[in-house]
């Protein structure tokens, strides 16, 4: 019999699938095979490299190029005024290096240039970007003149696609217009006697550095080098882009060692990287360029920039902080900071964006938040035994959210997929009651029920609420039996005699009890008032504040016989007073009134 069950079962299930339309894997435009269109990158030969055994020790040098490069890739270009408070917040955030414009390009730009030049800390490079063109090098002089400190940045690009394509120029004449150019740029800066006043420094970018054969960049940089004449003290920038990601970071890494070892006079030159995402690794390829030997880093904040994007500075930066080495970068208000990037660029920072997007510090999974909520309670533990540990160590949390301005509120969101962690996690926090174990898990699913019927995520405020209402906090959304007063005394050498006056639907009344305790006592007294034998099966109770204003907080779980049915049941109770006792007769009477609220149990 079970042997033809089985086969019926089978035949049943053949016939059932044979209904499923097959699923076939088409490629209506991707191409089966890419390599027929698309040849992956040929890096350069290191044989002894030596980049994956470094680490990042310190900050480089940082350049913000959210005024010019970021600026430009926006649809609706920032105002001048806006540019203005941009240019006011790197600055304040602490950033030494600022390419603010490109004021050959237009007379906006020329005129910010110009306000950059005139209300900029002495200590701050103004950098502007110029083509290599005579007359478009003579303006961006123009612009920079009277500034305390400055770079002049030319470009040129110098992968054969490039060169070949747009330009149809040769590595040859690719070297000779740089060469010209540099000159250039040095007659009318610092060979200039009328420009002493200025810090000249000069800044050369082979573009497209990640897709140009490597030993032609150091070929050319040497060239451009040679004619500029760097010091140690002021040296050359070789900014060395990956304009186009057009492999994986490790390459990079490699192009900028190899370049590092293979350019003369090493101690005269600073290697730049300006890093875009084409293949979403500008942070990767950033650190492990640095960690090649690069000096200096260009980019943005939350990495705006053309395409895809420039590297992010903020996630940069705050990955080396995390790894216990200053930025020497300003971070400590990031919700300021954001606020003012995506006014002035008129696009949001994502939500999920490291640091600095508005879900990266929020959990929402059970398992995560309960993880987060025993490393908090941990830090609290050792801090009230006087154990010091500086050392942050918080389970799904690299970074400390008061570090950068933000608060602990927004660590544990509730919705329907939150477990017990989560729910007690906003009590604690908004109420300061730390409920018992069992009572988190029952609470969690209470929670849990109205995230679904809401179809959202629960405030921290209509998490309280409801925990209040379902509880009956203190007894403020159910009250048939209200304490007027009580008095314990001793009977005998173990027993206790509690005596109380109480309304019971309005009218006072008198009851007795007795027990080896108040609690139980109490809970005597309440059985013979309305003729249900109840129980204590959980209570528990901790201090809540600190100093004058502390309290106490007590959590009791009555059980019962249904009246109806006789099956068993069970209330929580919260009480919160200033005295232990106070509080535990508060949630005492919080759980038989909810057992009468909720009909199990009537008033006769």
């Amino acid at each position: 019999m079970v042997k033809q069950s089985i086969v019926a079962l089978a035949e049943h299930l053949t016939r059932s699938t044979r209904s499923i339309p097959a699923f076939k894997t088409t490629y209506k435009n991707m191409l089966k095979d890419p390599s027929k269109k698309y040849k992956p990158f040929i890096a350069p030969h290191l044989t002894e490299r030596k980049w994956p055994n470094n680490r990042i020790t310190k900050a480089p040098r940082w350049l913000s190029t959210d005024l010019r490069d970021g600026n430009q890739s926006l649809p609706d270009p920032m105002s001048v005024d806006q540019k203005k408070e941009y240019f006011q917040k790197l600055v304040s955030m602490g950033f030494k290096e600022i390419e603010v414009a490109f004021p050959s390009a237009s007379q906006t730009d020329f005129d910010f240039t110009r306000y950059a030049v005139e209300n900029c800390p002495d200590d701050v490079t103004i950098q502007a970007l110029v083509q290599s063109r005579e007359h478009l090098i003579k303006r961006t002089v123009e612009a920079l003149s009277g500034a305390k400190r400055a770079t002049i940045h030319t470009y040129l690009a110098t992968s054969d696609m490039f060169r070949e394509i747009v330009f149809n120029m040769s590595q040859e004449e690719a070297i000779v217009k740089a060469v010209e150019a540099t000159k250039l740029v040095r007659k009318l800066t610092k060979d200039d006697p009328k420009q002493s006043a200025t810090r000249w420094s000069y800044e050369f970018s082979p573009e497209c550095f990640s897709d140009t054969p490597t030993d032609f960049a150091v070929a050319i940089c040497e060239a451009v080098k040679n004619a500029w004449e760097p010091t140690v003290e002021n040296p050359i920038i070789f900014n060395l882009p990956a304009t186009i990601e057009v492999a994986t970071p490790n390459i990079y890494a490699d192009q900028i060692e190899y370049f590092s070892n293979h350019i003369t006079e090493r101690e005269k030159i600073c290697i730049s990287t300006h890093v875009h995402n084409d293949r979403g690794c500008a942070v990767a390829a950033t650190e492990l360029g640095l960690l090649a030997g690069a000096d200096r880093v260009e980019g943005c904040i939350f990495g705006n920039g053309e395409r895809t994007g420039n590297v992010d500075i903020v996630t940069v930066g705050l990955n080396m902080y995390t790894q216990g080495v200053p930025p020497n970068l300003d971070f400590s208000d990031m919700n300021a900071i954001k606020e003012i990037v995506e006014r002035c660029n008129k696009i949001p920072v994502p939500q999920r964006a490291p640091y600095g997007g508005d879900l990266v510090v929020s959990a929402f999974s059970g398992s995560h938040q309960d993880a987060i909520k025993k490393g908090f309670a941990l830090r609290e533990k050792n801090k009230a035994q006087g154990i010091k540990d500086e050392r942050w160590r918080i389970p799904y949390l690299p970074l400390d959210p008061k570090d950068i301005g933000r608060d602990y509120e927004a660590v544990i969101r509730v919705n329907s997929q939150s477990g017990k962690g989560g729910a007690a996690w906003v009590i604690l926090r908004s109420l300061g009651l730390d409920l018992p174990r069992p009572m988190q898990i029952e609470f969690s699913n209470v929670v849990q029920t109205n995230a679904d019927k809401l179809g959202r995520e629960l405030k921290a405020e209509e998490i309280t609420n409801v925990l209040k209402e379902h509880y009956n906090y203190n007894n403020e959304f159910a009250n048939t039996i209200e304490l007027i007063d009580y008095d314990v005394q001793k009977f005998g050498t173990e027993r206790r005699i509690l005596k109380a006056n109480v309304k019971v639907n309005g009218k006072e009344q008198n009851i007795e009890g007795t027990g080896n305790g108040p609690i139980s006592s109490l809970v005597d007294a309440v059985s013979k008032l309305l003729n249900c034998r109840f129980a204590v099966s959980n209570y528990t109770e901790h201090s809540l504040g600190s100093g004058s204003t502390t309290q106490a907080a007590s959590y009791v779980n009555l059980t019962y016989k249904r009246e109806s049915d006789n099956e068993k049941c069970y209330k929580w109770g919260i009480g919160v007073a200033e005295d232990v006792s106070d509080s535990s007769v508060r949630a005492i009477f919080s759980a038989v009134n909810n057992a009468i609220r909720s009909g199990e149990v009537s008033v006769n």
